[in-house]
């Protein structure tokens, strides 16, 4: 017994050792670049900034360019979501609970598009914009988003409609309630959560896209984490790309603090049990 306890320390203590390198492999990046968005002088070999402040605050939200980036990043955010939910949710509904010839081909062709290298799948599709005039236009970056959402907004809700109840709803066909009421209350709230975070996940990921933004969107379309990366290639001062860095943070957390508002561990777990 003495040698089981002992090799359950052992793991133990293995396991708190790559818990806390994870931790510190996740958080020290995080917790320098926020350093050094408060940081006004931090001169090497100092360890901590010599002065801390809001002075590139200032003069990054005082940019006209950084409010237009935000409000491109909110609106295509917005559109690709929306657009998703049109397209997606209606095929997910379909793909979780009707029968028709090759439904799992057509179910698997919209996941395709993850399969292969991004940046090679954003070329090929930049060719064909480009004989669309899509090129440089917000409804050309729109497209181009619209593929990264397949994954979230099919997957996720096809999981979500099949692990809905069927006696429930079959109950509640057998006392005369309509096909809309059945959906409306019996289906919807057992999936809704879950469908919830796939919605939000879509957002959050539209807003942190950047590959297609760059390819499809460039010149004229600039998005906070493409003039981020702009800010990091051309401006001598580090902290204009660390204040932009904090500012993509916040749709994460906001993301998080919703997440456990609408998405509770058990629902979302049903949602993948089908």
């Amino acid at each position: 017994m003495g040698t089981a306890v002992a090799a359950r320390r052992r793991i133990d203590w293995t396991g708190l050792f790559f818990a806390v390198v994870l931790t510190l492999a996740i958080i020290f990046p995080l917790v320098v670049v926020g350093t050094w968005a408060f940081a006004n002088v931090w001169r090497y070999p100092a360890v901590v900034p010599q002065e801390l402040g809001l002075r590139y605050w200032y003069a990054t939200l005082a940019r006209a360019d950084v409010w237009t980036s935000i409000t491109m990043s909110l609106s295509l955010s917005v559109m690709v979501t929306l657009i998703s939910c049109v397209i997606c949710l209606p095929a997910a509904y379909a793909f979780a609970r009707m029968e028709f010839p090759a439904r799992n081909l057509l179910f698997f062709s919209f996941l395709a598009g993850q399969a292969f290298p991004k940046f090679g799948l954003l070329v090929a599709i930049a060719g064909i914009f480009l004989g669309l005039n899509l090129i440089g236009s917000f409804w050309g970056v729109v497209l181009i988003q619209l593929v990264g959402t397949l994954l979230y907004m099919i997957w996720i809700p096809v999981a979500a409609f099949q692990s809905v109840d069927r006696r429930m709803e079959e109950a509640a066909r057998d006392v005369g309630a309509s096909p809309l009421r059945v959906f409306w209350s019996i289906t919807l709230p057992q999936a809704g959560p879950t469908i919830a975070a796939a919605v939000l996940l879509s957002f959050v990921g539209t807003f942190y896209e950047t590959e297609g933004a760059w390819l499809i969107g460039a010149p004229a379309i600039r998005t906070m984490p493409v003039l981020m990366i702009s800010f990091i290639n051309n401006q001598p001062v580090i902290q204009y790309g660390a204040v932009l860095s904090v500012l993509l943070w916040l749709p994460s957390f906001f993301a998080i603090l919703f997440a456990r508002r609408v998405v509770n561990s058990g629902s979302f777990a049903r949602g993948f049990g089908g």
